[in-house]
Protein backbone atom coordinates (compact mmCIF):
# COMPACT_ATOMS: atom_id res chain seq x y z
CA UNK A 1 0.00 0.00 0.00
CA UNK A 2 1.40 3.35 -0.70
CA UNK A 3 0.70 6.55 1.47
CA UNK A 4 2.22 9.83 2.50
CA UNK A 5 2.39 10.62 6.35
CA UNK A 6 4.40 12.45 8.81
CA UNK A 7 5.19 9.43 11.29
CA UNK A 8 3.95 6.09 11.22
CA UNK A 9 5.23 5.71 14.89
CA UNK A 10 2.27 8.20 15.52
CA UNK A 11 -0.44 5.87 14.87
CA UNK A 12 -0.85 4.64 18.98
CA UNK A 13 -2.08 8.27 19.84
CA UNK A 14 -3.91 8.45 16.82
CA UNK A 15 -6.02 5.68 16.89
CA UNK A 16 -7.07 6.69 20.68
CA UNK A 17 -8.36 9.69 19.70
CA UNK A 18 -10.31 8.20 16.66
CA UNK A 19 -11.91 6.33 19.14
CA UNK A 20 -12.47 8.84 21.78
CA UNK A 21 -14.16 11.17 18.98
CA UNK A 22 -16.42 7.90 17.81
CA UNK A 23 -17.83 7.82 21.46
CA UNK A 24 -19.53 10.83 20.24
CA UNK A 25 -20.91 9.61 16.98
CA UNK A 26 -22.93 7.30 17.54
CA UNK A 27 -25.34 8.08 14.01
CA UNK A 28 -22.43 6.72 12.21
CA UNK A 29 -21.48 4.11 14.68
CA UNK A 30 -25.32 2.57 13.86
CA UNK A 31 -24.46 3.06 10.01
CA UNK A 32 -21.23 0.98 10.64
CA UNK A 33 -22.73 -1.51 11.97
CA UNK A 34 -25.13 -2.01 8.91
CA UNK A 35 -22.28 -1.35 6.47
CA UNK A 36 -20.25 -4.20 7.92
CA UNK A 37 -23.54 -7.14 7.16
CA UNK A 38 -24.94 -5.83 4.09
CA UNK A 39 -21.21 -4.34 2.69
CA UNK A 40 -23.39 -1.60 0.07
CA UNK A 41 -20.28 -0.12 -1.10
CA UNK A 42 -18.50 -3.88 -2.14
CA UNK A 43 -16.04 -3.25 -4.82
CA UNK A 44 -16.20 0.95 -5.04
CA UNK A 45 -12.84 2.89 -4.85
CA UNK A 46 -13.98 5.84 -2.91
CA UNK A 47 -11.43 8.62 -3.24
CA UNK A 48 -12.03 10.87 0.21
CA UNK A 49 -10.38 14.73 -0.39
CA UNK A 50 -11.34 15.95 3.06
CA UNK A 51 -9.61 16.84 6.80
CA UNK A 52 -7.72 14.58 7.79
CA UNK A 53 -9.03 14.45 11.17
CA UNK A 54 -10.28 11.87 14.27
CA UNK A 55 -13.89 12.43 12.74
CA UNK A 56 -13.03 11.81 9.21
CA UNK A 57 -11.25 9.11 10.44
CA UNK A 58 -14.76 7.41 11.47
CA UNK A 59 -16.12 8.29 8.65
CA UNK A 60 -13.57 6.48 6.02
CA UNK A 61 -13.74 3.79 8.30
CA UNK A 62 -17.46 3.37 7.75
CA UNK A 63 -17.03 3.50 4.21
CA UNK A 64 -14.25 0.55 4.31
CA UNK A 65 -16.84 -1.16 6.70
CA UNK A 66 -19.05 -0.82 3.61
CA UNK A 67 -16.69 -2.63 1.47
CA UNK A 68 -15.38 0.18 -0.84
CA UNK A 69 -11.64 0.59 -1.25
CA UNK A 70 -10.42 4.26 0.38
CA UNK A 71 -7.73 6.25 -0.37
CA UNK A 72 -7.24 9.59 1.38
CA UNK A 73 -5.84 13.27 1.10
CA UNK A 74 -6.12 16.49 2.66
CA UNK A 75 -8.53 19.19 1.75
CA UNK A 76 -6.28 22.10 3.28
CA UNK A 77 -2.48 22.13 3.99
CA UNK A 78 -2.74 22.88 7.67
CA UNK A 79 -6.00 20.75 8.69
CA UNK A 80 -4.44 17.32 8.87
CA UNK A 81 -3.52 15.95 12.44
CA UNK A 82 -0.60 13.81 11.71
CA UNK A 83 -1.29 10.85 14.40
CA UNK A 84 -4.64 10.53 12.66
CA UNK A 85 -3.19 10.40 9.46
CA UNK A 86 -0.33 7.38 10.87
CA UNK A 87 -3.54 5.52 12.74
CA UNK A 88 -5.50 5.33 9.00
CA UNK A 89 -2.44 4.01 7.35
CA UNK A 90 -0.95 1.18 9.83
CA UNK A 91 -4.14 0.56 11.69
CA UNK A 92 -6.70 0.62 9.39
CA UNK A 93 -4.88 0.06 6.16
CA UNK A 94 -6.20 2.88 4.27
CA UNK A 95 -3.91 4.65 2.06
CA UNK A 96 -3.62 8.06 2.82
CA UNK A 97 -1.82 11.07 1.77
CA UNK A 98 -1.16 14.25 3.93
CA UNK A 99 1.10 15.70 6.21
CA UNK A 100 0.40 19.04 8.19
CA UNK A 101 1.97 21.93 6.75
CA UNK A 102 2.87 20.49 3.65
CA UNK A 103 3.01 23.21 0.84
CA UNK A 104 1.08 23.55 -2.51
CA UNK A 105 3.32 21.61 -4.41
CA UNK A 106 2.99 18.42 -2.15
CA UNK A 107 -0.61 19.08 -1.40
CA UNK A 108 -1.46 18.80 -5.18
CA UNK A 109 1.16 15.72 -5.39
CA UNK A 110 -1.14 13.88 -2.91
CA UNK A 111 -3.87 14.70 -4.67
CA UNK A 112 -2.54 13.21 -7.60
CA UNK A 113 -1.60 9.84 -5.74
CA UNK A 114 -5.12 9.72 -4.59
CA UNK A 115 -6.37 9.79 -8.09
CA UNK A 116 -3.99 7.20 -9.47
CA UNK A 117 -6.09 5.04 -8.08
CA UNK A 118 -8.46 5.67 -10.25
CA UNK A 119 -11.57 5.93 -7.89
CA UNK A 120 -14.73 5.62 -8.99
CA UNK A 121 -16.31 8.09 -6.57
CA UNK A 122 -15.31 11.38 -5.25
CA UNK A 123 -15.75 12.61 -1.67
CA UNK A 124 -14.46 16.43 -1.81
CA UNK A 125 -14.15 19.22 0.62
CA UNK A 126 -13.69 22.00 -1.49
CA UNK A 127 -14.28 20.70 -5.01
CA UNK A 128 -10.01 20.62 -6.01
CA UNK A 129 -10.57 17.22 -6.23
CA UNK A 130 -13.19 17.06 -9.23
CA UNK A 131 -11.45 20.24 -10.40
CA UNK A 132 -8.02 18.71 -10.80
CA UNK A 133 -9.93 15.28 -11.82
CA UNK A 134 -11.94 17.36 -14.97
CA UNK A 135 -9.35 19.55 -15.80
CA UNK A 136 -5.82 17.38 -15.67
CA UNK A 137 -7.32 13.95 -16.31
CA UNK A 138 -10.65 13.99 -18.50
CA UNK A 139 -9.40 10.54 -19.42
CA UNK A 140 -10.34 9.32 -16.35
CA UNK A 141 -13.42 10.63 -16.33
CA UNK A 142 -15.57 7.88 -18.23
CA UNK A 143 -15.04 5.91 -14.98
CA UNK A 144 -16.46 8.14 -12.74
CA UNK A 145 -19.50 6.95 -11.05
CA UNK A 146 -20.60 9.89 -8.47
CA UNK A 147 -19.67 12.34 -5.55
CA UNK A 148 -20.27 13.89 -2.93
CA UNK A 149 -19.60 17.44 -1.71
CA UNK A 150 -18.48 18.75 1.63
CA UNK A 151 -18.70 22.19 2.16
CA UNK A 152 -20.20 25.33 0.91
CA UNK A 153 -17.31 26.80 -1.14
CA UNK A 154 -17.35 23.18 -2.83
CA UNK A 155 -20.90 23.76 -4.00
CA UNK A 156 -20.41 27.00 -5.31
CA UNK A 157 -17.53 26.11 -7.43
CA UNK A 158 -19.95 22.95 -8.72
CA UNK A 159 -22.68 24.89 -9.14
CA UNK A 160 -20.65 27.15 -11.24
CA UNK A 161 -19.14 23.80 -13.16
CA UNK A 162 -22.79 22.84 -13.92
CA UNK A 163 -23.77 26.02 -15.68
CA UNK A 164 -20.98 25.92 -17.61
CA UNK A 165 -22.09 22.24 -18.71
CA UNK A 166 -18.57 21.27 -17.40
CA UNK A 167 -19.64 18.63 -14.52
CA UNK A 168 -19.13 14.98 -15.82
CA UNK A 169 -21.17 12.78 -13.77
CA UNK A 170 -23.68 13.73 -10.39
CA UNK A 171 -22.71 15.23 -7.24
CA UNK A 172 -24.39 15.36 -3.67
CA UNK A 173 -24.44 18.36 -2.05
CA UNK A 174 -24.19 16.87 1.47
CA UNK A 175 -23.33 20.69 2.88
CA UNK A 176 -27.18 21.99 1.67
CA UNK A 177 -28.46 18.65 3.89
CA UNK A 178 -30.54 20.05 7.06
CA UNK A 179 -28.95 18.51 9.39
CA UNK A 180 -25.75 19.26 7.38
CA UNK A 181 -25.60 23.21 7.56
CA UNK A 182 -27.84 23.68 10.61
CA UNK A 183 -25.65 21.99 12.94
CA UNK A 184 -22.05 21.58 12.00
CA UNK A 185 -21.75 25.04 10.25
CA UNK A 186 -23.64 26.76 12.42
CA UNK A 187 -23.02 25.01 15.94
CA UNK A 188 -19.88 23.31 14.40
CA UNK A 189 -17.89 26.42 13.10
CA UNK A 190 -19.46 28.46 15.46
CA UNK A 191 -17.39 27.16 18.30
CA UNK A 192 -14.55 25.78 16.85
CA UNK A 193 -13.39 28.85 15.10
CA UNK A 194 -13.58 30.85 18.19
CA UNK A 195 -11.39 27.77 20.25
CA UNK A 196 -8.67 28.35 17.27
CA UNK A 197 -8.88 32.04 17.78
CA UNK A 198 -8.47 31.37 21.66
CA UNK A 199 -5.77 28.99 21.44
CA UNK A 200 -3.62 30.79 18.88
CA UNK A 201 -3.71 33.47 20.83
CA UNK A 202 -4.96 33.24 24.23
CA UNK A 203 -6.75 36.98 24.09
CA UNK A 204 -10.14 37.56 26.23
CA UNK A 205 -13.46 38.08 23.83
CA UNK A 206 -15.24 39.84 26.38
CA UNK A 207 -14.71 43.47 25.79
CA UNK A 208 -13.64 42.98 22.07
CA UNK A 209 -14.95 44.49 19.21
CA UNK A 210 -15.37 41.08 16.56
CA UNK A 211 -16.42 42.06 13.03
CA UNK A 212 -17.48 38.63 11.05
CA UNK A 213 -17.91 39.12 7.20
CA UNK A 214 -20.65 37.29 6.28
CA UNK A 215 -23.91 35.82 8.01
CA UNK A 216 -24.27 32.57 6.28
CA UNK A 217 -24.94 29.85 8.61
CA UNK A 218 -21.40 29.56 9.62
CA UNK A 219 -21.39 33.76 10.22
CA UNK A 220 -24.65 33.14 12.32
CA UNK A 221 -22.99 30.36 14.63
CA UNK A 222 -19.34 32.40 14.95
CA UNK A 223 -21.37 36.01 15.86
CA UNK A 224 -23.97 34.22 18.12
CA UNK A 225 -21.12 32.36 20.42
CA UNK A 226 -19.16 35.82 20.22
CA UNK A 227 -21.70 37.53 21.21
CA UNK A 228 -22.66 34.58 24.33
CA UNK A 229 -18.71 35.24 25.41
CA UNK A 230 -19.32 39.06 25.90
CA UNK A 231 -17.67 40.67 22.50
CA UNK A 232 -19.34 43.63 21.02
CA UNK A 233 -20.21 41.89 17.16
CA UNK A 234 -20.43 43.57 14.42
CA UNK A 235 -21.65 41.77 10.99
CA UNK A 236 -20.47 42.85 7.50
CA UNK A 237 -22.78 41.21 4.51
CA UNK A 238 -23.37 42.33 1.20
CA UNK A 239 -26.55 39.86 0.79
CA UNK A 240 -29.50 42.42 1.65
CA UNK A 241 -31.66 39.78 3.67
CA UNK A 242 -28.70 38.30 5.82
CA UNK A 243 -28.02 42.07 6.52
CA UNK A 244 -31.61 42.83 7.70
CA UNK A 245 -31.62 39.07 9.48
CA UNK A 246 -28.51 40.12 10.69
CA UNK A 247 -29.60 43.28 12.52
CA UNK A 248 -33.21 41.70 13.54
CA UNK A 249 -30.71 39.46 15.55
CA UNK A 250 -29.82 42.28 17.41
CA UNK A 251 -26.10 42.65 15.40
CA UNK A 252 -24.69 46.11 14.45
CA UNK A 253 -24.39 46.01 10.46
CA UNK A 254 -21.97 48.20 8.86
CA UNK A 255 -19.44 48.47 5.85
CA UNK A 256 -16.46 46.87 6.05
CA UNK A 257 -15.10 50.35 4.95
CA UNK A 258 -16.26 51.45 8.54
CA UNK A 259 -15.60 47.85 10.66
CA UNK A 260 -12.13 48.26 9.78
CA UNK A 261 -11.57 50.99 12.18
CA UNK A 262 -13.38 49.42 15.02
CA UNK A 263 -12.38 45.80 14.98
CA UNK A 264 -10.09 44.46 17.74
CA UNK A 265 -10.82 40.72 16.27
CA UNK A 266 -12.12 40.21 12.33
CA UNK A 267 -13.30 36.37 11.18
CA UNK A 268 -13.96 35.71 7.64
CA UNK A 269 -16.53 33.23 6.95
CA UNK A 270 -18.02 34.36 3.63
CA UNK A 271 -16.19 31.48 1.25
CA UNK A 272 -14.94 34.72 -1.35
CA UNK A 273 -11.88 36.28 -2.16
CA UNK A 274 -10.41 39.51 -0.66
CA UNK A 275 -12.64 40.20 1.73
CA UNK A 276 -10.19 42.42 4.20
CA UNK A 277 -7.92 43.99 1.19
CA UNK A 278 -5.26 47.09 1.52
CA UNK A 279 -7.72 49.60 2.04
CA UNK A 280 -8.84 47.76 4.93
CA UNK A 281 -5.56 47.11 6.57
CA UNK A 282 -4.66 50.68 6.13
CA UNK A 283 -7.16 51.82 9.15
CA UNK A 284 -7.18 48.58 11.46
CA UNK A 285 -6.14 49.47 15.05
CA UNK A 286 -2.53 48.44 16.03
CA UNK A 287 -2.70 45.15 17.35
CA UNK A 288 -6.04 44.16 15.09
CA UNK A 289 -6.65 40.10 14.51
CA UNK A 290 -7.48 38.62 11.80
CA UNK A 291 -8.47 35.01 11.20
CA UNK A 292 -10.37 32.87 8.23
CA UNK A 293 -12.97 30.30 8.95
CA UNK A 294 -13.94 30.35 5.07
CA UNK A 295 -12.54 27.31 3.29
CA UNK A 296 -9.84 28.68 1.05
CA UNK A 297 -6.94 30.84 2.21
CA UNK A 298 -8.03 33.92 -0.01
CA UNK A 299 -10.51 35.96 1.79
CA UNK A 300 -7.79 37.59 3.81
CA UNK A 301 -5.51 39.34 0.83
CA UNK A 302 -2.61 38.04 2.76
CA UNK A 303 -0.20 39.50 -1.26
CA UNK A 304 -1.32 42.71 -0.49
CA UNK A 305 -0.96 42.52 3.27
CA UNK A 306 3.02 40.80 2.59
CA UNK A 307 3.61 44.05 0.01
CA UNK A 308 2.53 46.73 2.25
CA UNK A 309 4.29 45.63 5.40
CA UNK A 310 7.79 47.04 6.43
CA UNK A 311 8.30 43.79 8.20
CA UNK A 312 7.33 40.39 9.31
CA UNK A 313 7.25 37.95 12.26
CA UNK A 314 6.24 34.81 14.09
CA UNK A 315 5.22 36.65 17.81
CA UNK A 316 3.37 33.36 18.47
CA UNK A 317 3.46 29.78 17.09
CA UNK A 318 0.75 30.21 14.14
CA UNK A 319 0.74 34.08 14.44
CA UNK A 320 2.09 36.27 12.14
CA UNK A 321 2.62 39.96 12.70
CA UNK A 322 2.83 42.14 9.62
CA UNK A 323 4.09 45.73 10.73
CA UNK A 324 2.29 48.36 8.44
CA UNK A 325 3.08 52.13 8.01
CA UNK A 326 0.91 54.70 8.80
CA UNK A 327 0.65 58.58 9.05
CA UNK A 328 1.82 58.03 12.87
CA UNK A 329 4.46 55.99 11.91
CA UNK A 330 3.50 51.99 11.78
CA UNK A 331 0.89 49.93 13.18
CA UNK A 332 0.48 45.97 13.24
CA UNK A 333 -2.10 43.65 11.97
CA UNK A 334 -1.61 39.42 13.45
CA UNK A 335 -2.78 37.17 10.83
CA UNK A 336 -3.69 33.58 12.36
CA UNK A 337 -2.54 30.07 10.69
CA UNK A 338 -1.82 32.07 7.29
CA UNK A 339 -5.09 33.14 6.84
CA UNK A 340 -6.47 29.31 6.64
CA UNK A 341 -9.18 27.62 8.12
CA UNK A 342 -8.43 28.69 12.25
CA UNK A 343 -10.74 26.30 13.55
CA UNK A 344 -8.87 23.49 12.04
CA UNK A 345 -5.03 24.93 11.70
CA UNK A 346 -5.18 26.34 14.92
CA UNK A 347 -7.50 23.73 16.54
CA UNK A 348 -9.48 20.20 16.09
CA UNK A 349 -11.97 21.21 13.88
CA UNK A 350 -15.84 20.77 14.81
CA UNK A 351 -16.74 18.50 17.91
CA UNK A 352 -17.43 15.31 17.07
CA UNK A 353 -21.40 15.07 18.19
CA UNK A 354 -22.04 17.52 14.60
CA UNK A 355 -19.82 15.31 12.68
CA UNK A 356 -21.36 12.79 13.40
CA UNK A 357 -24.76 14.04 11.19
CA UNK A 358 -22.91 15.76 8.46
CA UNK A 359 -20.68 12.39 8.01
CA UNK A 360 -23.46 10.09 8.46
CA UNK A 361 -24.80 12.42 5.29
CA UNK A 362 -21.64 11.50 3.66
CA UNK A 363 -22.26 7.75 4.03
CA UNK A 364 -25.62 7.56 2.92
CA UNK A 365 -25.23 9.81 0.30
CA UNK A 366 -22.84 7.65 -1.11
CA UNK A 367 -24.97 4.29 -0.55
CA UNK A 368 -27.72 5.93 -2.56
CA UNK A 369 -25.70 7.09 -5.40
CA UNK A 370 -24.49 3.40 -5.95
CA UNK A 371 -28.08 2.66 -6.02
CA UNK A 372 -29.32 5.27 -8.24
CA UNK A 373 -26.28 7.14 -9.90
CA UNK A 374 -27.57 5.34 -13.50
CA UNK A 375 -30.43 7.25 -13.60
CA UNK A 376 -29.04 10.79 -12.27
CA UNK A 377 -28.13 13.46 -14.64
CA UNK A 378 -25.06 15.28 -14.26
CA UNK A 379 -25.65 17.75 -11.96
CA UNK A 380 -25.92 19.38 -8.33
CA UNK A 381 -27.79 17.21 -6.25
CA UNK A 382 -29.56 17.80 -2.94
CA UNK A 383 -28.96 14.94 -0.07
CA UNK A 384 -32.81 13.40 -0.22
CA UNK A 385 -35.09 13.68 2.53
CA UNK A 386 -35.88 10.76 3.88
CA UNK A 387 -32.28 10.45 4.45
CA UNK A 388 -31.95 14.30 5.88
CA UNK A 389 -34.99 13.02 8.46
CA UNK A 390 -33.79 9.32 9.22
CA UNK A 391 -30.21 11.24 10.48
CA UNK A 392 -32.25 13.96 12.25
CA UNK A 393 -34.08 10.75 13.89
CA UNK A 394 -31.09 8.87 15.01
CA UNK A 395 -29.92 11.90 16.65
CA UNK A 396 -32.47 12.29 18.79
CA UNK A 397 -32.93 8.77 19.58
CA UNK A 398 -29.14 8.57 20.98
CA UNK A 399 -29.48 11.96 22.41
CA UNK A 400 -32.40 10.07 24.60
CA UNK A 401 -34.98 12.82 23.42
CA UNK A 402 -38.28 12.08 22.21
CA UNK A 403 -40.90 13.61 19.91
CA UNK A 404 -44.56 13.77 19.08
CA UNK A 405 -46.26 11.81 16.67
CA UNK A 406 -49.07 13.35 13.91
CA UNK A 407 -52.56 11.42 15.30
CA UNK A 408 -54.55 10.43 12.35
CA UNK A 409 -56.76 13.14 12.10
CA UNK A 410 -53.65 15.51 12.21
CA UNK A 411 -52.86 13.73 8.87
CA UNK A 412 -55.93 13.96 6.80
CA UNK A 413 -55.94 17.65 8.10
CA UNK A 414 -52.93 18.53 6.25
CA UNK A 415 -53.60 16.51 3.42
CA UNK A 416 -56.64 18.11 3.09
CA UNK A 417 -58.54 21.28 1.49
CA UNK A 418 -62.32 21.84 2.28
CA UNK A 419 -62.03 21.70 5.92
CA UNK A 420 -61.70 25.82 6.77
CA UNK A 421 -62.58 27.67 9.56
Amino acid sequence: MDYDVADLDLAPLGKQRVDWASRNMPVLASIRERFEKERPLEGKRIAACLHITTETANLLKTLKAGGAEVVACASNPLSTQDDVAATLVKDDEIATFAIKGENSEVYYKHMDSVLDTHPQITMDDGCDLVSRLHQQRPEQLKNMIAGTEETTTGVIRLRAMEADNALHYPIVAVNDANTKHLFDNRHGTGQSTLDGIIRATNILLAGKCVVVAGYGFCGKGVSNRARGMGAQVVVCEVDPLRALEAVMDGFRVEEMAEAAKEGDIFITVTGDRDVLRKEHFEVMKNGAILANSGHFDIEIDLKALAKMSISTKEVRPLVQEFEIPDSQGSHQVLVIAEGRLVNLAAAEGHPAAVMDMSFANQALGVEWLVKNAESLDNIVLGVPQDIDQEIARLKLETMNVSIDKLTESQIEYLSSWTVGT
